[in-house]
Formats: C-alpha cells, sequence, structure tokens
C-alpha cells in the first residue's frame, strides 16, 4: 500500500481569480467500482480523461482532482503553449533529432488544444500568432545566436528582430535582440483548463477536491480518498512533481515555485505606448530571465522569480516580498507604465528534473504515469495525456514513441541532501542573468 500526504495546498492567487465564479463539481464519497482511474485533472490528466472517453465510449472514467480546477500548476502558468523548445548551448549534431522528437511532441499538443478550443467553442482567450525569444545581457545574447543556428538547422520559420522592431512591436528599449517563432500559442491557462474540465465526454466523471491518499495493490486496485475509495482496473496517474505523494518519481522530480504580477487593465493611451501588437509573449533566451504578457484583456504579467520552497506556493508575506522584485523589473521593461500599479500577484509550482526529462509509461501491474515537463507543461503535457491513454489501450502511435523515447530521469539525494542541492539548482538558472530579470 502507498500512502500520500494529506496536503494539497491551495490560495487565492492565480489566473482563475480573474474569471468569473464557477459552480465547482462535487468531492468523491462512498465506493465506486470502475473501469478507470486518473488521477490529476491539469493539461495532461484532462487530455488523458477525454481520450480514454472517445476511446472506450462504454466505459466510466472517473477523473480526480485534489484542488478545485485551475488552482493546480495547469491553471498558474504563464499561458505558453510552446512547439518550439529551448536547447540552451549550441546545436549539438547527434541531437538534432532528439529536438526535433521533443518538437513533435510540442506540436502534438497544440494541434489537440487547437481544436478542442474551436471543436469546444472555449473562450480563453487563445491566440496562435507565435511567440517572442529576447535577450538583454551578455549571456542572453549569447543564447540568442545558439537559438537562431538551431531554428535555421531545423528549418523552423522565425523572424530576427533588432532592438528597433522589439521596440516597434513590443514599445520597450530594453531588449538587444530578439527572435519571432511563429508557431506556438498564447492563452489564459485558468480559462483554458476550466473550459476542458467542462467539456469532457459524457462518460467521464470529474471529482474535484478529492485527493488520492493511498493505493492499494490488488486486482482491482483500490484507491483510498478521504471520504471513499475507488476500485479500479486501470489507474493512470497525471500529478506530474505531485506523484511524490503516491510514492512515484520521489528520487526524480523537485516542484519549483515562480511567482508574477498582474497590472491594473490598461487604458487606450497605455496601450498605445506598447507598439504595433495587440497581445503577445515574451520569454527570455535567458533561463532565468523574465516571461512577460500582453493580454487579450490589456493587463500586462510578468514573471521573474523561481526559488525551491518545498514545491508549494508562497505565503501572503512572500509573496507582497517577490512583487517588489516584480516591480523593478517592470520599470526597467515599461518606464513609460511607472505609474500603473500591480493589480494582482501569483504563484505557482513546476515540476523539474535534473537532466530537463520527462516520464511515461507503465510504473507497474496497472499503473500507468505521465509527468514532468520542466515548465513546457501546456503543449507537451497535453500530448502526454492523451498518448498515455492510448498507450495504456494498448494502442500505437508517433506521439507513444516519442514520449517513451525520452531520457531516464537523473537520480536525485533523499532529504535533507535533496533540500540543499534542489536550492541550488533552482538557484543556479539566475547565474548571469542580468538585465535579462
Amino acid at each position: 500500500m502507498i500512502s500520500a500526504s494529506k496536503k494539497f495546498p491551495t490560495d487565492p492567487h492565480g489566473w482563475a481569480e480573474l474569471l468569473p465564479e464557477r459552480q465547482a463539481r462535487q468531492s468523491l464519497s462512498g465506493t465506486h467500482r470502475v473501469p478507470w482511474v486518473v488521477v490529476g485533472a491539469g493539461f495532461t490528466g484532462l487530455a488523458c480523461a477525454r481520450r480514454l472517453g472517445e476511446l472506450h465510449p462504454d466505459q466510466e472514467i472517473l477523473l480526480l482532482d485534489a484542488r478545485l480546477v485551475a488552482q493546480g500548476a495547469s491553471g498558474r502558468n504563464s499561458g505558453f503553449a510552446v512547439v518550439t523548445s529551448q536547447f540552451p548551448g549550441g546545436v549539438v549534431p547527434d541531437q538534432i533529432e532528439n529536438y526535433r522528437r521533443v518538437n513533435r511532441i510540442n506540436r502534438a499538443g497544440l494541434d489537440l488544444l487547437s481544436a478542442q478550443v474551436s471543436e469546444q467553442a472555449i473562450d480563453c482567450q487563445w491566440c496562435e500568432e507565435g511567440i517572442y525569444h529576447t535577450a538583454a545581457d551578455r549571456l542572453a545574447i549569447k543564447e540568442y545566436h545558439h537559438f537562431l543556428h538551431y531554428l535555421e538547422t531545423l528549418e523552423i520559420d522565425h523572424r530576427p528582430l533588432d532592438k528597433t522592431a522589439l521596440h516597434d512591436r513590443l514599445g520597450t528599449s530594453l531588449y538587444q535582440v530578439g527572435i519571432h517563432v511563429t508557431d506556438g500559442a498564447l492563452l489564459q491557462p485558468a480559462a483554458l483548463v476550466r473550459g476542458l474540465a467542462d467539456t469532457l465526454p459524457a462518460n467521464v466523471r470529474l471529482y474535484e477536491q478529492s485527493p488520492a491518499l493511498k493505493i492499494e495493490d490488488g486486482k482491482p486496485l483500490t484507491l483510498h480518498l478521504a471520504t471513499g475509495e475507488v476500485k479500479t482496473d486501470k489507474l493512470i496517474l497525471t500529478m506530474n512533481y505531485e506523484a511524490s505523494t503516491l510514492g512515484f518519481l520521489r528520487p526524480y522530480i523537485i516542484g519549483s515555485t515562480l511567482s508574477g504580477s498582474f497590472t491594473r487593465v490598461l487604458s487606450k493611451q497605455e496601450l498605445a505606448s506598447l507598439g504595433s501588437e495587440t497581445e503577445w509573449g515574451v520569454i527570455s533566451l535567458h533561463g532565468g530571465g523574465a516571461t512577460l504578457r500582453l493580454t487579450r484583456d490589456h493587463r500586462l504579467c510578468i514573471r521573474n522569480t523561481a526559488e525551491y520552497h518545498s514545491s508549494t506556493l508562497l505565503s501572503d508575506k512572500k509573496l507582497a516580498h517577490r512583487q517588489a522584485i516584480h516591480r523593478v523589473a517592470f520599470d526597467k521593461r515599461f518606464p513609460q507604465l511607472a505609474q500603473v500599479p500591480f493589480e494582482y500577484s501569483w504563484s505557482g509550482v513546476e515540476g523539474i528534473t535534473r537532466n530537463n526529462t520527462n516520464f511515461f509509461g507503465r510504473q507497474r501491474d496497472n499503473i500507468y504515469l505521465a509527468g514532468g515537463y520542466n515548465g513546457s507543461g501546456v503543449s507537451r503535457g497535453t500530448a502526454f495525456g492523451a498518448a498515455i491513454a492510448d498507450y495504456a489501450s494498448e494502442e500505437t502511435s508517433q506521439t507513444i514513441s516519442d514520449c517513451l523515447a525520452s531520457a531516464p530521469g537523473a537520480w536525485m539525494p533523499p532529504r535533507p541532501f535533496l533540500d540543499i542541492g534542489a536550492f541550488f539548482t533552482v538557484h543556479s538558472r539566475f547565474r548571469g542573468v542580468g538585465l535579462d530579470r
């Protein structure tokens, strides 16, 4: 029997708080017997449950989430569905097929999401206008040249931009060079998660605030919850870094806590100072650089802190301290908007690994797992979710093969050495960030 922690903390600081209130689904209670259970209703779990519902229309699928929908990591990211992953450093010739493999997975995930947003008419500020990658300081500019060579080598559509072109498009003079990668989407993550949850197939039942606490081996497996239990033939874990609470991936993945802030809604005059684009997303070419969004509802969002915080969200007090860091970075980029206050700040946790790999496949008899996206969970997590449903259903596909080809996870030491190593691992991403923070 495998036991989980009963703590799945959340707080009212995420993208969901920018949306209208919704009626939560009920928590699971009583005893249930079903063929399939999926644990975790983020992008991976939603894609998995949807695909299972399509593959097995006459079977009941239970989807469990420990929190309210969109209050986990999937509803708290910066809202990028990336197709072209960046691999720091110069192009390594014998890794080119691996680059293509990862990008194929990303592409598969974005295509699934794009189709679902269209077919289900999900209102989530979906925008497939590509993503900006920018550089201001020395190390990021070095990465710019690496990234440009990578895009040219893989024949990925892109537009190099100088400082003037970036200012004209984004309204900031901070960045020296940048690249507009024309593939990729922007979105309101909490709105997308809600929309996907509200349009699941009829044979999928979603239970919120229903954390899985124990897995008991047997045929069928028994999943214990605080107020009930579920017996199932097949169990799929789509909990990302929180799979460790049920005893899986514990030596291989940790949670890094990030934070960001939103401005109030900008006026027409303030928007006019931000260049020609009406909405955009910026990813720094330095791994520790700031991520920025100009959203469709006319807010600017900046995220530029990441830390090891025992895989938990930040307290209100710590979040207020991080907001001061956001403010400095914001004013550095947009001095013309220095008078615009932040209306809201948030934190979220992403799963990261030592060797930037992902996890996919059978863990043991009738238990499957997909997770570990290192900050690319919108598109890649969606692809992994649909693929793990196919894999557990004994289907075959290129995406399954690509997911199975993920490198093995690099081992992490137990606590307290884990805490020390995790702190320095996360902290090291800011080395040399300079103006890009």
